[in-house]
């Protein structure tokens, strides 16, 4: 095994403390306004961005003892950073400067030691501590609500960035879990592999974070999920450390690192793990068909998911999604295919996965040179990366836009997207008066069902477009429990999806992770709200 000391290499950009990303990649205000005018009923101008100055945060409720300062901030640029995760309901308090409980404290801790030592003492004082990941979370799921505890520390990781060991002959490594995605792959270039693992959030996420919420990322079939790729973890609790074993397989009993898996910081602060690596692709194709009819196009996708093709990426636009992917403008659904190898060519898969598609009355056109046509795959993967930015830029306007997942099997998923189109639909247009739209696309795809995952864009209330936005989402929540269709496919529960998540679970699981959080967090300091009580 090699051994690798490689730190992460500091980005020059600056992040948004308020909103997705980069703040250099946000709409100026003419762009803002701009996409407010094609929805009727959003603001004459954008709102300002928001300034941590006028936040008015106060003094801290606790100061860090000695031994911990120089872990600790309390500045208020570093506290308001901390205090929302990046969904649109936090972009819209941010605009509204209502982001909520503003953390009274963010530790950076730089080893496992340190991270014992913030549970020791936040135990001791009563004080929350919120694991921070990236920020990324979507869900409510790394902010503090409620007033139950003195004071509420965020726990930023970002420190612990390093690739500490890697083993090429089992193609896995070890690997601190504040590393973020880009320093991550980074430091595993020059050994010639990678995790493979590249959720939207990639550039703002970290590896615990995936762990802590059972990420999935953007590869539609196969390996997809980050609890395909995990060896053994090790996870700090305030009852002590728990360190799995690194084994390729075992039946011993439950996993371990499945109650870890998921627990979104409640049960403890993951720190590092062993996860499996892959040989980097060399080999690549794509190409994208065209279909005037959904169904269709579903009975395609199910056609490909079901054949031992594998393809990396197969991803189903509707034709709204299309259209504002700039993938297609005709109406057309849009499938979206992408093969790679690090051993062979792929070409071929790629002809017999056009193939089955077309059978299936998909469209596909090769370009003069007889080369697949990919303008509708580069417009795609474009679109996706701008998508969060755009989101931003909407919501200055006064406008709700954002997103939803879930997951059902094929023999729901047809009805449970017609149900979910026509209820957010006439919900939104009750509420505001104004139509909303909302489009669909599958974005993971298995033999026995699919991930839908869903846009809704529609002019919002001005000065109430959480409450807006919050209505809208319990309307899709009640059409995913009736359709038994998961509350969430691979953002996680957090806050925000906590009550469908009761009524998802079975009543003995509850009661067995509420031992399980006892017995692990007796001062129930650990991300309070989120999972269980």
């Amino acid at each position: 095994m090699s051994r690798t000391n490689t730190p992460s290499v500091p980005s020059a950009p600056l992040r948004s403390w308020w909103g997705w990303g980069w703040e250099s990649a946000h709409p100026d205000d003419a762009e803002c306004a701009a996409m407010g005018a094609l929805l009727p009923g959003t603001l004459a101008r954008p709102l300002p961005v928001p300034r941590i100055a006028d936040l008015g945060i106060g003094a801290p409720a606790v100061q860090p003892p000695a031994s911990l300062a120089r872990l600790t901030s309390t500045e208020p640029a570093d506290r308001a950073a901390h205090a929302m995760g990046k969904a649109y309901r936090d972009i819209a308090r941010a605009l509204r400067g209502r982001p909520g409980r503003i953390p009274d404290l963010v530790a950076f801790p730089t080893g496992e030691r340190d991270v014992a030592d913030v549970l020791d003492w936040a135990g001791e004082h009563r004080v929350a501590v919120v694991p921070f990941g990236g920020g990324s979370s979507v869900v409510g799921g790394v902010e503090y609500r409620g007033d139950r505890h003195r004071a509420v520390l965020s726990l930023d990781l970002t420190r612990m960035d390093r690739v500490l060991e890697v083993d090429p002959e089992g193609r896995a490594a070890r690997i601190q879990a504040g590393t973020l995605g880009p320093s991550l792959e980074n430091q595993l270039r020059p050994h010639g592999l990678t995790l493979r693992h590249f959720p939207q959030s990639f550039e703002f996420s970290t590896l615990g974070g995936w762990l802590a919420t059972r990420a999935g990322g953007h590869y539609a079939t196969g390996r997809t999920h980050i609890d395909d790729f995990v060896q053994s973890m090790r996870v700090v609790t305030p009852a002590g450390i728990a360190e799995s074993w690194r084994l390729p397989a075992s039946g011993a009993g439950p996993s371990p690192d499945r109650m870890f898996l998921g627990s979104e910081g409640a049960l403890g602060v993951i720190t590092e793990a062993w996860v499996r690596l892959q040989a980097r692709p060399v080999h690549k194709a794509s190409a994208s068909l065209a279909f005037a009819d959904f169904g269709a196009a579903l009975g395609a996708v199910r056609a490909l998911a079901q054949s031992d093709l594998a393809p990396a990426n197969c991803r189903l636009l509707d034709s709204g999604e299309a259209a504002l992917a700039g993938a297609a403008r005709d109406g057309s659904a849009v499938l979206v295919l992408g093969f790679e190898s690090a051993d062979a060519p792929v070409d071929a898969r790629l002809a017999q996965a056009v193939d089955l598609a077309r059978s299936h009355g998909g469209r596909h056109e090769p370009s003069e040179s007889g080369a697949p046509a990919d303008e509708a795959v580069n417009a795609w993967r474009s679109a996706f990366l701008r998508m969060p930015y755009l989101r931003d830029g909407l919501a200055r306007m006064g406008a709700v836009a954002e997103t939803f997942e879930t997951a059902a099997t094929w023999d729901r998923v047809p009805a449970l997207v017609e149900d979910v189109r026509r209820a957010v639909g006439e919900a939104a247009l009750k509420i505001s008066g104004h139509p909303a739209t909302v489009n669909c696309r599958l974005t993971h795809v298995y033999p026995d069902g699919a991930a839908p995952y869903f846009t809704v864009l529609a002019a919002g209330r001005p000065g109430d477009e959480v409450a807006f936005w919050d209505e809208l989402k319990t309307v899709a929540s009640e059409v995913l429990h009736r359709r038994r269709a998961t509350i969430t496919h691979h953002h996680a529960v957090g806050r925000d999806h906590r009550p469908a998540y009761d009524r998802q679970r079975p009543d003995p699981f509850a009661l067995a992770l509420r031992a399980a959080k006892g017995a692990l967090d007796p001062h129930g300091i650990l991300n309070p709200g989120v999972l269980v009580d």
